[in-house]
């Protein structure tokens, strides 16, 4: 009897020690099959990302990490979610993306990029007051020491969107004094018309103001109409005719006076503005570095 229970206790036992080691197999096996899905469907993301499909590989980041327990893929699908809806032009659903990345970084290199990518965002939604903020944040913050030349390149970016060329020149010459961007905005810098001199000159002599911006039609036109404007309200004072004087000037003379000055200031913006503009669409187009 002894014997027989003996017997039933050690089939006890082995039948416990096998349903543990298929517990282990088993569990083993799941935990390869899941781990070796996720590489799967982040594989699949990627492929997605790089065939330009944004807004699919977006929902296949997402996928992944709803199924991601262990959190193995969470940085590098927050930071590629936010990398998909930037390219494809949505810039606030990326800054949160990219916040998240930060948020989980597991070293410098990894926070430095996705504040980058954060700022590159506020670029291109031109909030540049924004993007010229947070690198001034990174540029104090000694992790970052080594990142001074990526930081100037970014911050004249933001200059030149901001169509603040001479900051965006002084940002890429504390870069890099020979590069192009450098060189490409201190021409933008000196070929844009001064604002203030447009119109001050155009008080002083009518006129002068669109001279100076090239253009002559308009300049000839207030020099003559407040040329005749001016002696006929002057010729009526001398010839006591103090109404038709007071008339002429304050009905006629004063109007073209004041449309002088006016528009010397308005061309003046005006040219400005297409100098920048031409100036971004060569970066555009022909600048072959990196762009927001």
């Amino acid at each position: 009897m002894q014997k027989n229970n003996s017997v039933k206790i050690k089939l006890l036992n082995n039948l416990i020690l096998w349903s543990l080691f298929l517990v282990l197999i088993f569990g083993l096996k799941s935990n390869i099959y899941s781990q070796d899905h996720l590489s799967r469907q982040y594989e699949f993301a990627n492929k997605l990302f790089e065939q330009e499909l944004f807004f699919d590989a977006v929902t296949e980041y997402k996928r992944l990490l709803y199924f991601d327990n262990d959190n193995r893929y969470e940085y590098e699908a927050n930071f590629r979610t936010g990398s998909s809806y930037k390219l494809g032009g949505k810039y606030d659903n990326a800054i949160i993306y990219f916040r998240k990345s930060e948020l989980i970084a597991r070293n410098a290199e990894e926070i430095f990029n996705s504040k980058i990518e954060i700022i590159r965002c506020n670029i291109l939604r031109k909030t540049t007051d924004t993007a010229l903020h947070l690198l001034k944040e990174i540029d104090n913050d000694t992790r970052f020491y080594d990142k001074k030349d990526m930081i100037f390149y970014w911050q004249g970016w933001a200059y030149m969107l901001a169509d603040d060329w001479k900051n965006a020149a002084l940002s890429f010459y504390r870069m890099d004094p020979g590069h192009e961007l450098r060189t490409l905005a201190w021409k933008v810098e000196n070929d844009k018309y001064s604002v203030t001199f447009a119109k001050v000159i155009s008080y002083i002599l009518p006129g002068f103001g669109q001279f100076y911006t090239g253009h002559y039609l308009s300049g000839f036109m207030s020099i003559g109409w407040n040329a005749l404007w001016g002696y006929l309200t002057i010729n009526a004072f001398i010839e006591n005719r103090a109404f038709d004087g007071i008339v002429i000037g304050n009905l006629l003379w004063l109007r073209f006076y004041k449309g002088n000055y006016e528009n010397a200031e308005k061309f003046a913006v005006d040219e400005n503005i297409k100098i920048s503009n031409k100036a971004l669409r060569f970066l555009e187009n022909n600048y072959d570095g990196e762009k927001p």
